[in-house]
Protein backbone atom coordinates (compact mmCIF):
# COMPACT_ATOMS: atom_id res chain seq x y z
CA UNK A 1 0.00 0.00 0.00
CA UNK A 2 1.17 3.54 -0.71
CA UNK A 3 2.11 5.71 2.22
CA UNK A 4 0.09 9.00 3.42
CA UNK A 5 2.97 10.77 1.83
CA UNK A 6 2.55 9.19 -1.16
CA UNK A 7 -1.53 9.63 -1.77
CA UNK A 8 -1.43 13.31 -0.92
CA UNK A 9 1.92 13.93 -3.36
CA UNK A 10 -0.69 11.92 -5.84
CA UNK A 11 -3.83 13.90 -5.03
CA UNK A 12 -2.05 17.13 -5.21
CA UNK A 13 -0.75 16.10 -8.92
CA UNK A 14 -4.10 15.06 -9.92
CA UNK A 15 -5.51 18.70 -8.66
CA UNK A 16 -2.71 20.16 -10.39
CA UNK A 17 -3.39 18.50 -13.46
CA UNK A 18 -7.29 19.50 -13.14
CA UNK A 19 -5.86 23.00 -12.44
CA UNK A 20 -3.94 23.65 -15.81
CA UNK A 21 -6.81 21.53 -17.68
CA UNK A 22 -8.10 23.31 -20.79
CA UNK A 23 -11.70 22.21 -19.42
CA UNK A 24 -11.10 24.02 -16.16
CA UNK A 25 -9.32 26.84 -17.76
CA UNK A 26 -11.90 29.37 -17.47
CA UNK A 27 -12.56 28.22 -14.14
CA UNK A 28 -9.29 28.46 -12.66
CA UNK A 29 -6.65 29.66 -14.78
CA UNK A 30 -5.31 33.22 -13.61
CA UNK A 31 -5.32 35.02 -16.61
CA UNK A 32 -6.72 32.99 -20.02
CA UNK A 33 -6.15 36.25 -21.78
CA UNK A 34 -2.77 35.02 -22.67
CA UNK A 35 -3.17 31.92 -23.47
CA UNK A 36 -2.09 32.92 -27.18
CA UNK A 37 0.93 34.74 -25.58
CA UNK A 38 2.32 32.41 -23.19
CA UNK A 39 3.63 29.16 -23.06
CA UNK A 40 1.15 26.68 -20.94
CA UNK A 41 3.98 23.92 -21.43
CA UNK A 42 5.90 23.95 -18.16
CA UNK A 43 9.31 23.36 -19.86
CA UNK A 44 9.18 26.03 -21.93
CA UNK A 45 8.48 29.00 -19.26
CA UNK A 46 10.71 31.82 -19.30
CA UNK A 47 13.95 31.45 -16.81
CA UNK A 48 14.96 34.97 -16.18
CA UNK A 49 12.84 38.44 -17.08
CA UNK A 50 15.03 39.18 -19.95
CA UNK A 51 13.45 35.95 -22.08
CA UNK A 52 10.21 37.87 -22.08
CA UNK A 53 8.85 38.80 -25.58
CA UNK A 54 5.83 40.44 -23.64
CA UNK A 55 3.53 40.43 -20.30
CA UNK A 56 2.21 37.52 -21.00
CA UNK A 57 5.16 35.55 -20.17
CA UNK A 58 4.89 36.02 -16.45
CA UNK A 59 1.98 34.88 -16.01
CA UNK A 60 2.71 31.20 -16.60
CA UNK A 61 6.02 31.91 -14.30
CA UNK A 62 3.85 33.43 -11.72
CA UNK A 63 0.86 30.67 -11.92
CA UNK A 64 3.98 27.81 -11.53
CA UNK A 65 6.00 29.26 -8.58
CA UNK A 66 2.77 30.35 -6.22
CA UNK A 67 1.12 28.67 -3.72
CA UNK A 68 -2.15 27.61 -5.00
CA UNK A 69 -3.65 30.21 -2.22
CA UNK A 70 -1.45 32.98 -3.46
CA UNK A 71 -2.29 32.50 -6.47
CA UNK A 72 -6.06 32.41 -6.52
CA UNK A 73 -6.41 35.71 -4.73
CA UNK A 74 -4.01 37.09 -7.51
CA UNK A 75 -5.95 35.50 -10.07
CA UNK A 76 -9.96 35.51 -8.88
CA UNK A 77 -12.40 37.60 -10.40
CA UNK A 78 -16.14 37.28 -8.87
CA UNK A 79 -18.55 34.74 -9.29
CA UNK A 80 -18.01 33.45 -13.14
CA UNK A 81 -15.04 36.33 -13.28
CA UNK A 82 -17.00 37.17 -16.78
CA UNK A 83 -16.12 41.23 -15.36
CA UNK A 84 -12.62 40.04 -15.12
CA UNK A 85 -12.38 37.98 -18.33
CA UNK A 86 -14.31 41.16 -20.74
CA UNK A 87 -11.20 43.92 -19.45
CA UNK A 88 -8.48 42.33 -21.98
CA UNK A 89 -11.09 41.39 -24.75
CA UNK A 90 -12.64 45.07 -24.70
CA UNK A 91 -9.69 46.59 -26.49
CA UNK A 92 -9.49 44.65 -29.39
CA UNK A 93 -12.78 46.07 -30.89
CA UNK A 94 -10.89 49.58 -31.29
CA UNK A 95 -9.08 49.97 -33.86
CA UNK A 96 -6.57 52.54 -34.69
CA UNK A 97 -5.84 54.71 -37.17
CA UNK A 98 -2.49 55.33 -38.13
CA UNK A 99 -1.35 58.47 -40.32
CA UNK A 100 1.66 58.69 -42.31
CA UNK A 101 4.35 61.10 -43.27
CA UNK A 102 5.04 62.63 -39.66
CA UNK A 103 8.01 63.27 -37.70
CA UNK A 104 8.63 60.57 -34.82
CA UNK A 105 12.48 60.76 -34.41
CA UNK A 106 11.63 61.97 -30.81
CA UNK A 107 9.57 60.27 -28.52
CA UNK A 108 8.37 62.11 -25.52
CA UNK A 109 6.08 59.90 -23.25
CA UNK A 110 6.00 61.89 -20.24
CA UNK A 111 2.80 63.17 -18.55
CA UNK A 112 1.92 65.51 -15.54
CA UNK A 113 -0.33 64.69 -12.73
CA UNK A 114 -1.23 67.45 -10.39
CA UNK A 115 1.85 69.81 -11.13
CA UNK A 116 4.15 66.35 -10.40
CA UNK A 117 5.75 64.98 -13.94
CA UNK A 118 5.98 61.57 -14.53
CA UNK A 119 8.27 59.67 -17.39
CA UNK A 120 4.89 57.72 -18.43
CA UNK A 121 1.73 57.98 -18.38
CA UNK A 122 1.66 54.06 -16.64
CA UNK A 123 0.84 53.71 -13.14
CA UNK A 124 0.96 51.20 -10.81
CA UNK A 125 -2.03 50.50 -9.16
CA UNK A 126 -2.73 49.63 -5.41
CA UNK A 127 -2.80 46.30 -4.76
CA UNK A 128 -2.82 44.77 -1.32
CA UNK A 129 -0.71 42.13 -0.36
CA UNK A 130 2.13 41.95 -2.45
CA UNK A 131 3.78 39.90 0.45
CA UNK A 132 2.12 37.13 -0.70
CA UNK A 133 3.65 37.18 -4.23
CA UNK A 134 7.14 37.86 -3.17
CA UNK A 135 9.50 38.31 0.13
CA UNK A 136 9.79 41.87 -0.37
CA UNK A 137 6.22 43.04 -1.31
CA UNK A 138 5.47 46.24 -2.17
CA UNK A 139 9.10 47.51 -1.71
CA UNK A 140 10.28 45.30 -5.02
CA UNK A 141 7.95 47.08 -6.65
CA UNK A 142 8.81 51.11 -5.62
CA UNK A 143 12.16 49.91 -6.80
CA UNK A 144 11.27 48.97 -10.32
CA UNK A 145 9.01 52.17 -10.06
CA UNK A 146 12.00 54.54 -9.07
CA UNK A 147 14.41 52.82 -11.86
CA UNK A 148 11.73 53.09 -14.45
CA UNK A 149 9.96 57.08 -13.16
CA UNK A 150 6.72 55.10 -12.55
CA UNK A 151 3.42 56.71 -10.48
CA UNK A 152 2.84 54.18 -7.79
CA UNK A 153 -0.20 53.97 -5.58
CA UNK A 154 -0.07 51.97 -2.07
CA UNK A 155 -3.08 50.24 -0.94
CA UNK A 156 -4.27 50.52 1.83
CA UNK A 157 -4.04 46.82 2.74
CA UNK A 158 -0.31 46.71 1.68
CA UNK A 159 2.12 44.74 3.80
CA UNK A 160 4.64 47.59 3.96
CA UNK A 161 4.43 50.78 5.43
CA UNK A 162 3.98 53.66 3.33
CA UNK A 163 7.01 55.49 4.85
CA UNK A 164 9.11 52.21 3.96
CA UNK A 165 7.59 51.92 0.18
CA UNK A 166 8.24 56.14 0.26
CA UNK A 167 11.71 55.73 1.21
CA UNK A 168 12.13 52.99 -1.29
CA UNK A 169 10.29 54.64 -4.25
CA UNK A 170 12.24 58.13 -3.43
CA UNK A 171 9.12 60.21 -4.29
CA UNK A 172 6.40 60.93 -3.60
CA UNK A 173 3.49 57.88 -3.64
CA UNK A 174 -0.22 58.25 -4.47
CA UNK A 175 -1.95 56.78 -1.35
CA UNK A 176 -5.23 54.75 -1.76
CA UNK A 177 -7.17 54.79 0.90
CA UNK A 178 -10.63 51.64 2.21
CA UNK A 179 -12.92 54.00 4.38
CA UNK A 180 -14.61 52.10 7.16
CA UNK A 181 -17.25 52.19 9.45
CA UNK A 182 -15.19 54.41 11.90
CA UNK A 183 -14.56 57.90 11.06
CA UNK A 184 -11.37 57.92 13.62
CA UNK A 185 -9.64 54.76 11.36
CA UNK A 186 -9.87 56.86 8.82
CA UNK A 187 -8.32 60.00 10.33
CA UNK A 188 -5.72 57.97 11.24
CA UNK A 189 -4.51 56.43 7.61
CA UNK A 190 -5.33 59.87 6.06
CA UNK A 191 -2.80 61.67 8.41
CA UNK A 192 -0.40 58.94 8.35
CA UNK A 193 -0.63 58.84 4.64
CA UNK A 194 -0.37 62.90 4.56
CA UNK A 195 2.91 63.08 7.20
CA UNK A 196 4.87 60.36 4.65
CA UNK A 197 4.74 63.34 1.82
CA UNK A 198 1.39 61.73 -0.43
CA UNK A 199 0.05 64.51 -2.47
CA UNK A 200 -2.81 62.09 -3.62
CA UNK A 201 -5.63 60.58 -1.52
CA UNK A 202 -7.42 57.71 -3.60
CA UNK A 203 -10.64 57.24 -2.08
CA UNK A 204 -11.77 53.64 -3.16
CA UNK A 205 -15.45 53.42 -3.41
CA UNK A 206 -16.65 50.31 -5.27
CA UNK A 207 -15.85 47.39 -2.36
CA UNK A 208 -17.86 47.60 -0.27
CA UNK A 209 -19.22 44.20 0.40
CA UNK A 210 -17.10 41.23 0.53
CA UNK A 211 -17.96 39.60 -2.94
CA UNK A 212 -18.42 36.63 -4.08
CA UNK A 213 -14.66 35.03 -5.42
CA UNK A 214 -15.00 31.73 -6.05
CA UNK A 215 -11.67 31.23 -8.24
CA UNK A 216 -9.33 32.28 -4.99
CA UNK A 217 -11.55 29.47 -3.00
CA UNK A 218 -10.93 26.71 -5.89
CA UNK A 219 -7.07 27.45 -5.96
CA UNK A 220 -7.24 27.38 -1.94
CA UNK A 221 -8.44 23.56 -2.03
CA UNK A 222 -5.06 22.70 -3.96
CA UNK A 223 -3.21 24.25 -0.87
CA UNK A 224 -1.93 22.03 1.72
CA UNK A 225 -0.39 24.15 3.88
CA UNK A 226 -1.26 25.82 6.90
CA UNK A 227 -2.68 28.74 6.06
CA UNK A 228 -2.49 30.51 10.02
CA UNK A 229 1.18 30.09 10.23
CA UNK A 230 1.07 33.19 8.00
CA UNK A 231 -2.24 34.78 8.21
CA UNK A 232 -2.79 34.15 12.00
CA UNK A 233 -6.37 33.31 13.30
CA UNK A 234 -9.05 35.35 14.84
CA UNK A 235 -11.12 38.48 14.20
CA UNK A 236 -8.41 40.50 13.92
CA UNK A 237 -5.60 38.23 12.00
CA UNK A 238 -6.11 40.01 9.04
CA UNK A 239 -4.91 43.37 10.68
CA UNK A 240 -1.71 41.89 11.55
CA UNK A 241 0.32 41.88 8.24
CA UNK A 242 -1.08 45.12 7.30
CA UNK A 243 1.24 47.78 9.32
CA UNK A 244 -1.01 50.74 7.59
CA UNK A 245 -3.66 50.00 10.29
CA UNK A 246 -1.00 50.02 13.34
CA UNK A 247 -2.20 51.87 15.90
CA UNK A 248 -5.96 52.48 14.15
CA UNK A 249 -8.09 50.27 16.72
CA UNK A 250 -9.77 48.02 13.94
CA UNK A 251 -11.14 45.01 16.04
CA UNK A 252 -12.77 43.68 12.81
CA UNK A 253 -13.77 43.12 9.37
CA UNK A 254 -17.63 44.13 10.24
CA UNK A 255 -15.74 47.84 11.05
CA UNK A 256 -13.44 47.66 7.55
CA UNK A 257 -17.02 47.23 6.07
CA UNK A 258 -18.37 50.80 4.90
CA UNK A 259 -21.39 49.97 4.01
CA UNK A 260 -23.21 53.12 4.43
CA UNK A 261 -21.19 55.34 2.60
CA UNK A 262 -22.58 58.32 0.84
CA UNK A 263 -21.34 60.87 -1.38
CA UNK A 264 -20.98 63.60 1.67
CA UNK A 265 -17.88 61.48 2.72
CA UNK A 266 -15.94 63.10 -0.75
CA UNK A 267 -16.19 66.03 0.77
CA UNK A 268 -15.61 65.71 5.02
CA UNK A 269 -12.26 63.71 3.47
CA UNK A 270 -11.17 66.72 1.64
CA UNK A 271 -12.06 69.29 4.86
CA UNK A 272 -10.04 66.32 6.98
CA UNK A 273 -6.89 66.79 4.25
CA UNK A 274 -4.96 68.80 1.88
CA UNK A 275 -4.04 65.98 -0.33
CA UNK A 276 -5.80 66.12 -3.44
CA UNK A 277 -8.57 63.78 -3.69
CA UNK A 278 -8.95 61.45 -6.18
CA UNK A 279 -12.09 58.57 -6.69
CA UNK A 280 -11.47 54.92 -7.42
CA UNK A 281 -14.21 52.86 -9.07
CA UNK A 282 -16.17 55.04 -10.71
CA UNK A 283 -17.81 53.58 -13.89
CA UNK A 284 -20.89 55.52 -15.25
CA UNK A 285 -21.27 59.29 -16.30
CA UNK A 286 -23.98 59.95 -13.34
CA UNK A 287 -20.95 59.00 -11.00
CA UNK A 288 -18.69 61.04 -12.77
CA UNK A 289 -20.73 64.75 -12.28
CA UNK A 290 -21.55 63.59 -9.05
CA UNK A 291 -17.76 63.25 -7.52
CA UNK A 292 -17.36 66.60 -9.37
CA UNK A 293 -20.16 68.34 -7.48
CA UNK A 294 -18.76 66.88 -4.46
CA UNK A 295 -15.28 68.12 -5.11
CA UNK A 296 -13.39 65.18 -6.30
CA UNK A 297 -9.87 66.41 -7.86
CA UNK A 298 -9.81 63.43 -9.75
CA UNK A 299 -11.63 59.87 -10.83
CA UNK A 300 -9.85 56.39 -11.79
CA UNK A 301 -12.33 54.71 -14.18
CA UNK A 302 -12.42 51.20 -12.72
CA UNK A 303 -13.91 47.79 -10.75
CA UNK A 304 -11.01 46.85 -9.05
CA UNK A 305 -9.90 44.55 -11.95
CA UNK A 306 -13.12 42.68 -11.74
CA UNK A 307 -13.11 41.95 -8.29
CA UNK A 308 -15.63 44.42 -7.00
CA UNK A 309 -19.11 43.33 -9.20
CA UNK A 310 -20.41 41.20 -11.66
CA UNK A 311 -21.10 43.94 -13.97
CA UNK A 312 -20.07 42.32 -16.68
CA UNK A 313 -18.80 46.08 -17.96
CA UNK A 314 -15.09 46.68 -18.77
CA UNK A 315 -13.89 49.98 -17.79
CA UNK A 316 -12.52 50.93 -21.26
CA UNK A 317 -16.19 50.61 -22.40
CA UNK A 318 -17.01 53.40 -19.29
CA UNK A 319 -14.22 55.25 -20.13
CA UNK A 320 -15.88 57.69 -22.69
CA UNK A 321 -18.86 58.54 -20.79
CA UNK A 322 -16.81 59.47 -17.72
CA UNK A 323 -14.44 61.36 -19.81
CA UNK A 324 -17.39 63.07 -21.68
CA UNK A 325 -19.04 63.64 -18.30
CA UNK A 326 -15.97 65.05 -16.79
CA UNK A 327 -15.29 67.55 -19.94
CA UNK A 328 -11.14 68.18 -18.66
CA UNK A 329 -12.20 69.69 -15.23
CA UNK A 330 -10.15 66.94 -13.22
CA UNK A 331 -7.55 64.31 -14.76
CA UNK A 332 -9.26 60.90 -15.85
CA UNK A 333 -7.32 57.78 -15.44
CA UNK A 334 -8.42 53.87 -16.23
CA UNK A 335 -7.28 51.01 -15.22
CA UNK A 336 -8.32 47.05 -15.85
CA UNK A 337 -7.58 44.76 -18.59
CA UNK A 338 -4.16 46.65 -19.61
CA UNK A 339 -2.14 44.13 -21.32
CA UNK A 340 -0.17 46.08 -24.26
CA UNK A 341 0.98 49.16 -25.22
CA UNK A 342 -1.52 49.36 -27.94
CA UNK A 343 -4.22 48.72 -24.73
CA UNK A 344 -2.66 52.12 -22.94
CA UNK A 345 -2.68 53.93 -26.57
CA UNK A 346 -6.41 53.33 -26.83
CA UNK A 347 -7.49 54.52 -23.50
CA UNK A 348 -4.95 57.33 -23.83
CA UNK A 349 -7.17 58.11 -26.95
CA UNK A 350 -10.75 57.54 -25.30
CA UNK A 351 -9.76 60.34 -23.35
CA UNK A 352 -7.66 59.56 -20.23
CA UNK A 353 -5.12 61.09 -18.69
CA UNK A 354 -3.23 58.09 -17.39
CA UNK A 355 -3.66 54.36 -16.77
CA UNK A 356 -3.27 51.71 -13.93
CA UNK A 357 -2.03 48.43 -14.40
CA UNK A 358 -2.01 45.56 -11.64
CA UNK A 359 -1.95 42.30 -12.36
CA UNK A 360 0.88 42.18 -15.28
CA UNK A 361 3.40 43.79 -12.45
CA UNK A 362 2.14 41.68 -10.08
CA UNK A 363 2.91 38.87 -12.29
CA UNK A 364 6.67 40.20 -12.49
CA UNK A 365 7.09 40.33 -9.01
CA UNK A 366 5.28 36.29 -8.29
CA UNK A 367 7.71 35.28 -11.18
CA UNK A 368 11.39 37.45 -10.50
CA UNK A 369 10.67 40.05 -7.92
CA UNK A 370 12.23 43.70 -8.28
CA UNK A 371 13.51 42.41 -12.20
CA UNK A 372 10.53 40.78 -13.09
CA UNK A 373 8.41 44.20 -12.24
CA UNK A 374 11.25 45.66 -14.03
CA UNK A 375 11.15 43.68 -17.16
CA UNK A 376 7.27 44.06 -17.16
CA UNK A 377 7.47 47.76 -16.80
CA UNK A 378 10.30 47.85 -19.92
CA UNK A 379 8.06 46.03 -22.11
CA UNK A 380 5.26 48.34 -22.34
CA UNK A 381 6.35 51.51 -22.41
CA UNK A 382 8.19 50.04 -24.97
CA UNK A 383 5.35 48.64 -26.70
CA UNK A 384 3.31 52.13 -26.23
CA UNK A 385 6.39 53.92 -27.29
CA UNK A 386 6.84 52.23 -30.73
CA UNK A 387 2.96 52.49 -31.43
CA UNK A 388 3.42 56.66 -30.62
CA UNK A 389 5.33 56.29 -33.62
CA UNK A 390 3.76 53.95 -35.94
CA UNK A 391 0.68 56.47 -34.97
CA UNK A 392 2.68 59.61 -35.80
CA UNK A 393 2.39 61.00 -32.22
CA UNK A 394 5.00 61.83 -30.75
CA UNK A 395 4.13 63.25 -27.56
CA UNK A 396 1.56 61.70 -25.70
CA UNK A 397 -0.50 65.09 -25.86
CA UNK A 398 -0.94 64.63 -30.18
CA UNK A 399 -3.28 61.18 -29.06
CA UNK A 400 -6.72 61.69 -29.45
CA UNK A 401 -9.98 60.93 -30.45
CA UNK A 402 -9.27 60.75 -34.24
CA UNK A 403 -6.59 57.86 -33.79
CA UNK A 404 -9.50 55.49 -32.60
CA UNK A 405 -12.52 53.52 -34.34
CA UNK A 406 -14.61 52.29 -31.52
Amino acid sequence: MRSEDERRLSRRRFLQYLAASPLLSGVVRGDAWGAEAAPADLHALITDPGQALNVFDFEPVARHVLPPAHWGYLATGVYDDATRAEYHAAYRPNRLRPPRLVDVSRIQAGVEQFGQPWDTPIALAPAGSQKAFHSEGEIAVAKAARARGHLQILSSVTNSSVEDVTAARGAPIWYQLYPTSRWDITQKLVRRAENAGCPVVVLTVDLTVAPGRETVKRWARLDERDCSQCHGSGPDAFFERRPMYDGTGIKSMEEFAALSLTWPFIERLKAETSMRVVIKGIATREDAVRCLEHGADGIIVSNHGGRAEESGMATIDSLPEVVAAVDGRVPVLVDGGIRRGSDVYKALALGADAVCIGRPYLWGLGAFGQPGVDRVLALLRAELEDLMSQMGTPAIADIGPDAVVV
